[in-house]
């Protein structure tokens, strides 16, 4: 509405956002609201409104800053600023709305003490008359069913709900894992109980990357058994695996295909051994670590308190991508093959592998 009313008063207004592709629906949301309204042009390679008073609303990405610089502006909004360039403002669209002494409207979900995280400080401020700042929250939308919210809730890591659906500025944005060592109670000699139900996780690696193999009690809801190595032959290591079967007799085993994963697979099935390809991909891989940090968070799985493991664990962190999403990994030069075995392994005990069933 705010933009809307400014073009119409004949001012040249921005809609930034992080990519193009991120301001498509923001864009067809413009265009529905002035169909069928008198003196609106609109151009759609351009994504660009036009009044017949002089005012425009024009769609831009906020990718590549130095591409934006030109004329003043009289408004612009900025959606998902936290996720923008921290440069974007004070370098390129603020000098652009200096000589008309335009104003600006910031839009986020915040991400950790950042730049935006400044702005909002700064629109809090009593002593700033010109800069406001204004939280909600999923709660505050009447449109939206509260007990939706809290089936979410209870089903979402809670760092990423408080950031997510409570717009909580968090000092550990980026960490993915919280609880560890809390959660390290798993006993180390653990043996074989007779009647009991084990899985196992498995991420290949050969040279640089380790292999891990994580084997899990799924009614106990602990790990008992974590091995992890590289510098062999991959007939080695498929014997390595062999042998951890054949003590714990897993019923299933979730291991990942990509790569020359699906080779090893395809051998482990034709020994006979109950192994499930996962194909790790952006789409499958964020559910599948959200999974395991909600399972640490809330206890509802036992760590074997092992250095390396516990180490990756904490080292593990998330970015968000400039489309919205969230990018998890190791940090650069860091490994995370053990947080992966683990990961396939709490997925193989909830969801149950080759049985077919849940097991939780």
């Amino acid at each position: 509405m705010m933009i809307l009313e400014t073009a119409a008063r004949g001012g040249d207004c921005w809609w930034l956002s992080p990519t193009y592709k991120m301001a498509g629906q923001v864009w067809r949301d413009l265009r529905r609201s002035v169909r069928g309204l008198p003196g609106i042009q609109v151009s759609e390679v351009d994504r660009r409104l036009e009044t017949d008073k002089g005012g425009a609303i024009t769609i831009r990405s906020a990718h590549a800053p130095d591409y934006l610089r030109g004329a003043g502006l009289d408004f612009a909004v900025l959606d998902e600023a936290a996720f923008m360039p921290p440069e974007l403002w004070p370098e390129v669209v603020r000098p652009m709305l200096l000589d008309k002494r335009g104003g600006a409207l910031f839009l986020s979900t915040p991400w950790g003490h950042n730049w935006f995280y400044d702005l909002y400080r700064l629109g809090r401020d009593k002593s700033q008359p010109d800069w406001g700042a204004f939280h909600y929250t999923t709660y505050d939308n009447p449109l939206l069913d509260r007990a939706e919210i809290d089936e979410i809730r209870r089903a979402t890591p809670d760092r990423i709900f408080r950031a997510e659906y409570l717009a909580e500025f968090l000092d550990d944005a980026g960490e993915v894992f919280r609880g560890i060592h809390d959660a390290a109670t798993a006993p180390l000699a653990a043996s074989p109980q007779p009647g009991r139900i084990y899985v196992a996780g498995v991420d290949w690696g050969r040279s640089r990357d380790y292999t891990a193999i994580v084997i899990m009690d799924v009614e106990a809801r602990q790990m008992v058994a974590l091995d992890r190595f590289h510098h062999i032959g991959w007939d080695l290591q498929r014997g390595r695996l062999k042998s951890l079967c054949a003590i714990w007799n897993p019923r299933a085993i979730w291991a990942e295909e990509n790569s020359i994963g699906a080779v090893n697979i395809e051998a482990l099935q034709s020994d006979g051994l109950p192994v499930r390809p996962f194909r790790m991909t952006a789409a499958s891989k964020g559910p599948l670590i959200e999974a395991l940090a909600l399972a640490i968070e809330r206890r509802d799985l036992a760590l074997l308190p092992d250095e390396t493991l516990l180490g990756e664990l904490a080292a593990y962190g998330m970015v968000r991508l400039s489309g919205g999403g969230l990018r998890y990994s190791a940090p650069p030069g860091q490994h995370d093959d053990t947080v992966i075995a683990l990961a396939l392994a709490w997925h193989a005990a909830r969801h149950g592998g080759a049985l077919g069933v849940d097991f939780l």
